[in-house]
């Protein structure tokens, strides 16, 4: 759309350098034949051309135009109605304030006087007249012309806020093609971090409880219930490994809704541990977001590997609580607790990753622990039912 108005502009412009000589080649020839004044008429005219084409615009340029406009005309009335038009033009536009004025009304004056045969009658009536239609066509090419000016300043305007506006999208094409970049390094990094993390959850606590399963075998006589307990962690972790990198939920989730699959983790837990663990679910029961159950059983299957491999606890607790708009996993042990001022902010990579997996989802989580009184942590998510 810019493309064909500038196109249209260039063509204006063309016709309007051009349209004084068309004017004036129109008022010579049919000057000529009706009037028959051959060689004044043609100099004349020839003297015109030269003056438009080589005086430079100003003051001087209009002047003489008019003088030579006053000439013509008394060569025929073809000069007034046709390369009159020159004079209105050029005065307007080469000239300023009140000088255009001028330059008008004496085109003008020289117009009526040449549609009248010659100067008016020295009486009231063709005075009056007179001066009513010069003073008529100067105000309207004084209109046609300030409507023209009031268009052109708005089509420059237009032109400048177009550029503008290219330019901002040319910039905005360079920010967006920066934020692109920027957004593809970060989901590299997230997904860096989320591979890292599910290596966490899955393989290095399974390898923590197989090392675990194994080292128990080397001390007992029984020694079989523990390489079997190894076996099945063995091969548990490594179908977790084969989801995780499928990016698919976990395998306990994928077989029953949330509580049972943290009632299990629980079950399993204490038997391969031998340590009592407790599972209590309050609240009307609910299907949760993927993302939800898979956060919260995350979080629980962290806290269970923290305690197993730091509390030396004798009971465990898990409390899965629905709520109207968050569901919250409190982990309870009576082991050796910590002093949470020692990893405020930081702590194990188990912890670290239990904090990015619940601000993930705009949740909290809350350590609270002390030295040989054990630890408890609360992790609170939106209740986001699933869709």
């Amino acid at each position: 759309m810019t493309g064909r108005l500038d196109r249209w502009e260039r063509l204006l412009e063309r016709q309007m350098a051009a349209m004084p000589y068309v004017l004036l080649a129109t008022s010579t020839v049919l000057s000529l034949l009706t009037d028959g004044r051959s060689w004044v008429t043609f100099g004349l005219a020839a003297l015109a051309a030269a003056w438009i084409w080589l005086v430079p615009r100003g003051a001087v340029y209009v002047a003489g135009l008019v003088v030579l406009i006053g000439a013509l005309c008394t060569q025929g009335m073809w000069f007034a109605s046709f390369f009159g038009f020159t004079g209105y033009l050029h005065s307007w536009q080469y000239l300023k304030g009140k000088w255009r004025l001028a330059g008008v009304t004496a085109t003008a004056a020289i117009s009526v006087a040449a549609y009248n045969g010659g100067l008016p009658d020295p009486t009231p009536s063709g005075i009056l007249t007179y001066l009513f239609f010069t003073g008529a066509i100067v105000a309207l090419v004084g209109l046609f012309s300030f409507v023209g000016e009031i268009t052109a300043e708005r089509s420059a305007e237009r032109k400048r806020m177009v550029a503008q506006l290219e330019a901002t999208m040319r910039e905005n094409a360079g920010l967006h093609a920066q934020l692109l970049i920027q957004a593809r390094e970060a989901g590299v990094l997230d997904e860096r971090q989320r591979m890292a993390a599910e290596i966490h959850d899955t393989l290095a606590q399974g390898l923590t409880g197989i090392i675990t399963q194994l080292q128990a075998a080397q001390r007992a006589e029984e020694w079989r219930r523990h390489v079997d307990n190894a076996v099945r962690l063995a091969r548990e972790s490594l179908a977790e490994a084969r989801r995780s990198v499928r990016a698919v939920g976990p395998g306990q989730l994928a077989a029953a809704p949330l509580p049972e699959a943290l009632k299990d983790v629980v079950t399993q837990w204490g038997e391969l541990n031998e340590v009592r663990a407790d599972f209590t679910t309050t609240g009307t029961v609910r299907p949760m977001h993927p993302e939800v159950e898979e956060t919260l059983l995350r979080t629980a299957q962290e806290a269970l590997a923290n305690a197993a491999k730091h509390a030396g606890a004798s009971r465990v607790g898990l409390t899965l609580s629905y709520m109207e708009d968050v569901v919250t996993l409190d982990v309870r042990d009576d082991g050796a607790g910590f002093d949470p001022e020692r990893v405020r902010g930081g702590g194990g990579f188990g912890l670290t990753s239990m904090r990015k997996r619940v601000s993930r989802l705009a949740g909290t989580l809350e350590i609270e622990s002390e030295p040989g009184v054990g630890t408890a942590i609360s992790a609170s998510v939106p209740a986001v039912a699933r869709g």
